[in-house]
C-alpha cells in the first residue's frame, strides 16, 4: 500500500476512496472542503487521498478544486463497450461453434497481447489451452494476428490504434503477413501456438474500426482452412460488427 494510504487498513483504505469517488455524483468540480463534508473522512486523511489519485489519473485538479480524471473515463468507456461487445457476440459465436464443431475465441488487444473476452470449448474434446479473461501473446495466435495487423495498418495511416501503442518492430515475413491479412479479411495459426493445433481468424471491425477478433481453433486434421471455413469466420465477425450497430463489412 501507499505511504500515503498507511494510516488505514487496505478494505478501509479502499472504502475511503470508494466514498471520494462517489462525491463526484454531479457535475462540476469539489474543493477538499466539500468532499471531506461529503465523505465524512478527515480533512488530513481526504487531502493525502486526493493527492494520490490525481497521481493515478483518476482525478485530476485545477487550483484548489477536484474532478474526475481520464483513467477513470477511459475504464468507463473500455468497461460498456466490452460488455456491449460480449453481449453483441454470443449468439454469433455460438452459432460458429454449432456449424463448425471447433473452440471458438473472442479476443481484444492490449499492447503486444491479445485478451480473450470468451471462450466457448468445441465439441471434439480437445484441451485447448485458454480461458476466458486470459492472455496470450498477439504474434502467434490467428486473432493477435488480425489485431496486430489493423492495428499497424492504423498506425501506417488507417487512423490509430486505440491505446496508442503498438508491438515491437516488424520483420519483413510479419509485414507481408500483416499486409495480407488486412487485404483478406482472415489469418492463420498452423501449429504456431500449440503443436497439432490450428486457428482461423477474422475481424470485428472494418479498415480504421476493428474493435475486436474472432477465431475458430481445433486439432490441423479436423480443421478446414478452406474458402468454406473462411467465409463462416468472416461473415460471424461482419455478424458482430453489424449488431453493435456499426457499418457492414464486405465479404
Amino acid at each position: 500500500m501507499s505511504a500515503q494510504l498507511q494510516d488505514c487498513p487496505p478494505a478501509a483504505g479502499i472504502d475511503r476512496v470508494d466514498l471520494i469517488l462517489n462525491a463526484f455524483t454531479g457535475p462540476g468540480q469539489l474543493t477538499l472542503a466539500q468532499i471531506a463534508r461529503r465523505t465524512g473522512v478527515p480533512r488530513s486523511s481526504v487531502h493525502r487521498m486526493l493527492e494520490r489519485l490525481v497521481h493515478l489519473g483518476w482525478l485530476s485538479r485545477s487550483g484548489h478544486q477536484y474532478r474526475l480524471g481520464l483513467r477513470l473515463f477511459e475504464l468507463g468507456t473500455l468497461a460498456v463497450q466490452q460488455d456491449r461487445l460480449h453481449a453483441a457476440a454470443l449468439p454469433y459465436l455460438r452459432e460458429l461453434r454449432r456449424l463448425t464443431g471447433h473452440t471458438v475465441h473472442l479476443a481484444i488487444l492490449d499492447g503486444d497481447q491479445v485478451i480473450y473476452l470468451e471462450k466457448m470449448d468445441g465439441s471434439f474434446g480437445v484441451d485447448i489451452d485458454t480461458r476466458t479473461g486470459g492472455r496470450r501473446s498477439a504474434a502467434t495466435t490467428s486473432v493477435g494476428k488480425v489485431l496486430v495487423a489493423n492495428a499497424v495498418g492504423a498506425a501506417s495511416g488507417l487512423g490509430a490504434p486505440p491505446d496508442g501503442r503498438l508491438p515491437d518492430a516488424e520483420s519483413a515475413r510479419s509485414r507481408r503477413e500483416h499486409a495480407a491479412i488486412r487485404l483478406h479479411g482472415i489469418a492463420f495459426d498452423r501449429e504456431e501456438t500449440m503443436p497439432r493445433m490450428g486457428c482461423v481468424g477474422a475481424p470485428v471491425g472494418f479498415k480504421r474500426d476493428v474493435v475486436a477478433a474472432i477465431s475458430i481453433s481445433g486439432p490441423v486434421e479436423r480443421l478446414a482452412m478452406d474458402g468454406k471455413t473462411i467465409n463462416l469466420v468472416r461473415l460471424t465477425g461482419s455478424q458482430i460488427y453489424s449488431k453493435l450497430g456499426r457499418r457492414q463489412l464486405a465479404i
